[in-house]
Formats: structure tokens, C-alpha cells, sequence
């Protein structure tokens, strides 16, 4: 008798690793000096960060969502200012503006690539506009072009959330060559990990060197004497995080190379599927690291999306739901929330609700298979949407 039930996928796993983390954290132990003020870890990963991206400078901070804080806070952001962030979004976005006492104001996504849409964010502009936040989506690089012009025309910075866009390019243009500061993640499932950490890239010296100086609890680097010159906190790394992140960046290119390979071959067997809609590309970003492998399920209920996620999760394949919209989250409303109600902002984020309900994302290692597996995934996916 054979066997009918389902073989497993056997998807690589996450986050990867081999002896280069390995030789890297005992380098890092043997230096003597775990701070970041000693050693030589974190101040090497910084070059390394800041040359593979473009940006004359990075400096490196103990998660993304401070990352964004630091970024935002030597950007002038603070109570009373307004930030523009996509409504369609981890919530660590709105959060990094609130945590500074500033109204995070939640405008609506493009449907196809699911990056802030301009036109929305361009109405959204008054005169307490401090910045304007794309997040670029699963790696999608938001509308560049059309948000710097944005920007310019109405005064204000660009704050790049990239924490999904290690790696990728705007018309040949990495991250930190746009002229805007941009901010990343390394925690656990990021394209590059070390369990947590973050960085912030930028073109302007100034703008880093009061960002080092807040990230340090307002001390300068060679202080001996305790002169705190301004409020900060403490977002420094130590050496051994850097020493992961170095050898972590070391095989990037390789993995988005893979992932640009299959994203194509899964997004097309997806796109057979009756009721299923992969995530867009605008090809004005010609390198896209795939972050999240996301798709819609148009016109299903929140329940039945879910039910497919745990399905799917059942069979094997990583998946999730799609982030939540920002104003349906309790956190948004606990701190310098807007003056509206969810209702108010639903209704001019129509393609948020949609998403909200939606979007299913499945975990970026799925695309460091074979096409093999990328068939198989899909196959799966087509049974349970069909059945759930």
C-alpha cells in the first residue's frame, strides 16, 4: 500500500549560519574589549554596512525600532510634529513617532506593490509635517522618484524605513546613495540577523555625528569625564553582534541572488491560482531581497485568511498573515495618536482594509529553495485556498 500522506517541504531553515559566525564571535571574544568604545567589531561592520550600501555613513544601534527613534529624533521630529507613515506597516513605524511625542499620521498603501501611496501622502502633508516615512514593502522600494520630489516640494526629510530592503536598488541606485536617512533591522527573521540589532545610514556627517552622540547617552567618544552633552539613551551594540552581522552580510548578495531567481517561479504558479494575486514589482527597483514572499487573497474575511495562514502553517509552509493596519491596533491609540477616529482613517485607507484582511506573507527562506519546492508550495497553497 503506498503512502498517501503529504511529503514534507524540508525549506532551509532560518537564520543560516556556518563557521564564519563561528571564527567571527571567537575573534570578537579574544579581542578583550566586548564594548563597542574597545573593540573593533562594531566600528568594521559599520564600513562594511555603510559601503554595501552606498551611504557614507552607518552607525549601528541595538534594534530597528531604534533605529527609526534615533533617525527621527536628530531629524528634528518631537511634540508637536507630524510624521506620514504608510497605514499598511509593522506598527514599530508609528511607534518610533509616537515614542518622541509626535502624531504618526497613517495614509493608504498602493494595492499592487503595497508601498505608501503618494498621492495620499502628498494630501496628507500640513504645516506640522516633519518627515515622511515610505517603508519599503517586503523589499519593494517605494515610489523614490515620485517621494523625493514629494519632499522637496514640501520642505520636509525623507526617513527611509528599510528594515525589509537590505540589499535592494532604485534604478541602480543602492539605499544609501538616495540622499535620505534610512534606517534597518536585524532582528531574527530580517534578511541579515543576529537576533536583534539595527542600523541608520547616513549622507549628511552631521546628522551622524549627533545621531553617535545620542546613541551613546550624550557622550562624546573620548569623553573621560562624564560630559553628557546631550539627552540620549543607550542604543550601542556590542562586538559580538557586529561580529554575526559581518559574516551575515558576507553571503547577502548570494541569498537575494537566489531569491530574485525564484520569487519569479513561485509568483507565477501563485498567479494561477483562482482568488490569489501576488504581491506587484515596480521594475524601477531592479533589486528586490524579497524580505516577505506576499500575496492577497482578494475579497475573503479577516477569519478566512487566518484560517488559510494556519492551514498553510499546518502543512509546512511558513506563513502569515499580513501585518495588521496600524489604526486597528490598540498601541496606536495609547500615545500622541491622531485627532480621528479608526472609521475616519479606514475610510480614506481603503486599500489598507483590504490588506488588513487579505494579505497573506510567507517567511523569505521559503524562496531559498529549489524551483522545485517553489512548485510544491505553490501546489500546496492552490489545495488549501481551495478547501479552507
Amino acid at each position: 500500500m503506498s503512502d498517501s500522506s503529504p511529503r514534507p517541504l524540508d525549506l532551509p531553515v532560518w537564520p543560516q549560519f556556518d563557521d564564519t559566525e563561528r571564527a567571527n564571535l571567537l575573534r570578537a571574544l579574544e579581542q578583550g574589549q566586548w564594548w563597542r568604545m574597545g573593540g573593533s567589531e562594531v566600528d568594521s561592520f559599520e564600513r562594511e554596512f555603510a559601503e554595501y550600501h552606498g551611504a557614507p555613513h552607518a552607525l549601528a544601534v541595538t534594534n530597528g525600532t531604534h533605529a527609526l527613534e534615533l533617525a527621527l529624533q536628530v531629524m528634528g521630529v518631537g511634540p508637536g510634529a507630524e510624521v506620514i507613515v504608510p497605514a499598511f506597516t509593522f506598527i514599530s513605524s508609528s511607534q518610533a513617532v509616537q515614542r518622541l511625542g509626535a502624531v504618526a499620521v497613517p495614509v493608504d498603501v498602493d494595492l499592487d506593490t503595497y508601498c505608501v501611496d503618494v498621492a495620499a501622502a502628498s494630501a496628507a502633508v500640513t504645516s506640522r509635517t516633519a518627515a515622511i516615512m515610505p517603508v519599503h514593502m517586503a523589499g519593494q522600494m517605494s515610489d523614490m522618484d515620485a517621494l523625493a520630489k514629494l519632499a522637496a516640494d514640501a520642505g520636509v526629510p525623507l526617513l527611509q524605513d528599510a528594515a525589509h530592503a537590505h540589499g535592494a536598488r532604485w534604478r541602480g541606485k543602492k539605499v544609501g546613495e538616495l540622499g535620505s536617512v534610512s534606517a534597518f533591522s536585524f532582528q531574527n527573521g530580517k534578511l541579515m540577523t543576529a537576533g536583534e540589532g539595527g542600523a541608520v545610514l547616513f549622507s549628511d556627517t552631521e546628522l551622524y555625528e549627533a545621531a553617535f552622540l545620542r546613541h551613546s547617552c550624550g557622550r562624546p567618544r573620548t569623553d573621560r569625564h562624564y560630559r553628557h552633552e546631550v539627552a540620549g539613551s543607550n542604543f550601542r551594540i556590542n562586538e559580538f553582534t557586529a561580529s554575526v552581522l559581518r559574516a551575515q552580510l558576507s553571503r547577502l548578495d548570494g541569498q537575494i541572488d537566489t531569491r530574485e531567481e525564484r520569487w519569479p517561479v513561485l509568483a507565477g504558479q501563485l498567479a494561477r491560482i483562482p482568488g490569489v494575486v501576488p504581491q506587484g514589482r515596480d521594475e524601477r527597483c531592479d533589486r528586490k531581497p524579497h524580505y516577505m514572499a506576499m500575496f492577497r487573497l482578494p475579497g475573503v474575511t479577516e477569519e478566512r485568511r487566518n484560517a488559510v495562514v494556519d492551514e498553510l502553517v499546518a502543512r509546512g509552509v511558513p506563513a502569515f498573515a499580513g501585518f495588521r493596519a496600524i489604526y486597528r491596533c490598540d498601541a496606536f491609540w495609547e500615545t500622541a495618536a491622531p485627532e480621528e477616529s479608526v472609521e475616519a482613517i479606514a475610510e480614506r485607507c481603503p486599500n489598507t482594509e483590504k490588506l488588513n484582511a487579505d494579505c497573506v506573507w510567507l517567511h523569505h527562506r521559503t524562496l531559498l529553495g529549489t524551483e522545485e519546492q517553489m512548485h510544491a508550495v505553490a501546489g500546496i497553497v492552490a489545495e488549501v485556498v481551495g478547501r479552507v
